[in-house]
């Protein structure tokens, strides 16, 4: 019921509001337990609300603020985290008997179809947008906020200057069009699982389709950090299987490549692929949001500064505010320009080295898991790994990847019980 939620104004707050009853659920059960190396997780998550001290603090070239200003976008932060640690303990503890992986698998694969409707819906219709509902019911201060306003505003895509005038950037059904590729990617990887691996013929066949249908919207996006991640997580599986002795997988990577770039070359596509490689324009602002987060944190290493800052001028100038003759210039923000540099920024440097390392723990914990679901969740973490660098994925985005990563936990669980048991069981699934 994703699309319902995100149409009422509540996509960027389902994790939070349902990672209630789940806590409920979870304080139900006689033991809960925890993934290995949890510990660099829930430590992070401590530390990040640590940082609450620092939000009146304004770091030099930094606008000047208060406690008050940052402290909605702290909460929410916060809220993000603590669901998305629920959402990974409930997933985890959940038994094959209660919730299938499969079916989990499945349900992710639906929000694929759901996430790739909403790209063409993007596309054919960029400027659909309405009031939701819970924008009607904020009050009037927090309604003018337009950082709030943007996560309860529905729109289905965004309209960005990248390689023309106007070109639309699909996002529904979610906030923003990088989060809208860095969920895609990851719900492409578990519905390829689901509906290729653990498929009958028919259901390989609607996947098939679907998956060079989903070419388009990937493709139209303009989302370099989507495509790149993609292949990442393809080479990666290719590599691991030809590792393994399995090296046909590797030359079946090989056509799908040839064939993906003969199909590029031949169409419309092929056209926005190179124009959008070759419009970097913004190289230029990542850059310098990326130099002042570092440099910024060298002045408050330990707790950072409790969330972001916005620049005093911009990278094309020292004025403040963009103007009709500038309108790049202005109030950047530091630390939205990815979600390691937002936490090195915000919660300093042992902070950043909790997050990221988290996720190289995971990495290397669930390395010999070479079933299908283990391949396709440690391509998540890889790609988590990258865009960290480019997407700030805070909301759904987080609490899918804690999902992803709550079903390689249950994989080794089942695993570990009955070394058999490596085709999760949900239906009959055929051989």
């Amino acid at each position: 019921m994703f699309p319902l939620w995100w149409a009422l104004g509540l996509g960027s707050f389902v994790f939070p509001i349902f990672a209630i009853p789940m806590a409920v659920q979870l304080a139900r059960r006689p033991a809960v337990k925890v993934p290995p190396w949890f510990w660099l997780w829930g430590l992070f998550v401590v530390w990040s609300m640590a940082g609450v001290v620092m939000l009146s603090y304004s770091p030099p070239g930094t606008l000047t603020t208060t406690t008050a200003d940052g402290l909605d976008a702290f909460v929410l932060r916060t809220l993000q985290y603590l669901a998305a640690t629920v959402v990974l303990l409930y997933v985890g503890n959940l038994t094959e008997a209660e919730v299938p992986r499969l079916r989990i698998i499945r349900w992710l694969g639906v929000l694929f179809v759901v996430t790739l409707i909403g790209g063409f819906v993007g596309l054919l219709f960029p400027t659909l947008n309405w009031t939701s509902l819970v924008e009607r019911l904020l009050p009037g201060a927090l309604s003018e906020r337009r950082g709030l306003q943007q996560l309860v505003h529905p729109a289905v895509a965004q309209i960005q200057n990248v390689i023309g005038q106007a070109d639309a950037r699909p996002k529904a059904p979610f906030e923003y069009t990088n989060a809208w590729g860095n969920n895609l990617s990851i719900l492409l990887l578990w519905f390829v699982i689901g509906s290729l691996i653990y498929a009958s013929s028919r259901r390989r066949t609607f996947a098939s389709l679907a998956m060079v249908v989903a070419l388009v919207p990937i493709i139209y996006s303009l989302n370099r950090g989507l495509w790149l991640g993609l292949t990442l997580a393809g080479v990666y599986v290719a590599v691991r299987l030809a590792m393994a002795g399995r090296p046909q997988f590797l030359a079946a990577f090989g056509v799908g490549a040839a064939l993906l770039v003969v199909i590029i070359a031949v169409t419309p596509l092929g056209t926005v692929f190179t124009e959008r490689l070759n419009a970097g324009h913004s190289n230029q602002v990542r850059t310098s949001l990326s130099s002042d987060a570092f440099t910024l944190a060298l002045q408050s290493p330990v707790l950072g500064y409790g969330g972001t800052r916005d620049k005093l001028g911009s990278e094309e100038s020292i004025a403040i505010g963009a103007t009709a003759d500038c309108p790049r210039c202005g109030n950047r923000t530091i630390g939205s320009n990815g979600h390691f540099w937002n936490v090195l920024f915000a919660q300093g440097f042992v902070g950043a080295l909790l997050f990221v390392g988290w996720y190289l723990a995971n990495f290397w914990h669930y390395r010999r898991d070479l079933t299908p679901i283990g391949l396709a969740g440690q391509a998540v973490v890889v790609m988590t790994l990258l865009y960290m660098f480019a997407y700030v994925g805070i909301s759904s985005s987080l609490s899918l990847v804690m999902v992803s990563i709550g079903l390689l936990w249950r994989n080794e669980q089942v695993r570990r019980s009955d070394p058999r048991a490596i085709a999760p069981t949900d239906e009959q699934v055929p051989a």
